[in-house]
């Protein structure tokens, strides 16, 4: 099992290189960067050049990058104006497409295998359009990647839209064929099952999201810390799928300092540890 960590647990603060330090001190091997410019600023040539570095020193690759979600996303704001590649305003559109070139960019200083991405915001209703503006979006979006040595996966997330019978329908009527999915475990959990999901996205999982909830709200807990049979969900995976463990900080009282980054993994990396543990003997 690859042990891999996603900074989204770190989204609130700067990406540093004592959090690079810290997630090889858990026993990371690799990480997936989070897109929010006030943790990882995707447009800066300079912080591109020294994430290179501080995974370098620390012998960490980078797996992937998770691609921005927002803007103006920072320690600072508790949200962000979304960014949606399937917005049917031309010009919103192209300015959430551009946005997202600006992140695969990152691979000309540090090279990584997979963006992933989402198709749609929880709001987004399930109607043509959108899917027409997706269409043109991906199409456009997999051959800059493609340019660069990057693999687009789309992740399954809440909302009508990306669902995973969507998202399979969706590649076999554009034979989009260098499309891949990540598969988002906690989001499956929530709906429609991890088994349904994977029925839908088995053949083209290329990496894979593990966090926990227990079934109604995207919690982004610690394996066994929710509801999802673990011992059954990595079963039913792909064998030999990358498995990115994405966690949410837990929410701090106001005017509180945040926890050091090596207090933040040791969760992540005991839950590492139980899932090598639960791993299924593969043939």
């Amino acid at each position: 099992m690859q042990r891999i960590l996603s900074t989204y647990l770190f989204v609130r603060r700067k990406l540093s290189a004592t959090i690079i330090e810290a997630a090889a001190h858990a026993n990371f091997t690799a990480i997936e960067v989070f897109c929010a410019r006030g943790h990882f600023d995707y447009q800066s040539a300079a912080e591109a050049r020294a994430l290179g570095s501080a995974l370098d020193a620390h012998g960490l690759a980078l797996h992937a990058l998770h691609a921005p979600t927002q803007r103006d996303l920072g320690p600072s704001r508790e949200s962000g104006s979304p960014i949606s590649i399937s917005d049917p305003e031309r010009v919103r559109r192209l300015d959430a497409v551009d946005e997202i070139k600006r992140a695969l960019d990152v691979a000309e200083c540090v090279p990584f295998r997979f963006l992933v991405l989402h198709v749609a915001t929880s709001r987004d209703p399930d109607e043509p359009r959108r899917w027409d503006a997706a269409f043109n979006s991906i199409e456009h979006l997999a051959l800059f990647a493609k340019q660069r040595g990057v693999t687009i996966a789309l992740e399954n997330t809440p909302g009508d839209l990306p669902t995973p019978a969507n998202l399979r329908r969706f590649l076999d009527q554009t034979r989009l064929t260098d499309v891949r999915f990540c598969f988002d475990a906690g989001h499956a959990h929530m709906s429609p099952g991890i088994a349904v999901a994977l029925e839908s996205m088995r053949e083209r999982i290329v990496t894979a999201h593990i966090h926990d909830n227990h079934g109604e709200k995207d919690e982004h807990l610690p394996p066994f810390d929710g509801t999802v049979d673990w011992p059954a969900a990595l079963a039913a995976l792909p064998p030999d799928t990358p498995q990115v463990l994405e966690l949410r900080a837990p929410e701090l009282p106001l005017n509180t300092d945040p926890p050091e980054p090596a207090a933040l993994l040791e969760p992540a990396r005991a839950a590492l540890d139980r899932l090598e543990q639960t791993q299924p003997a593969r043939a």
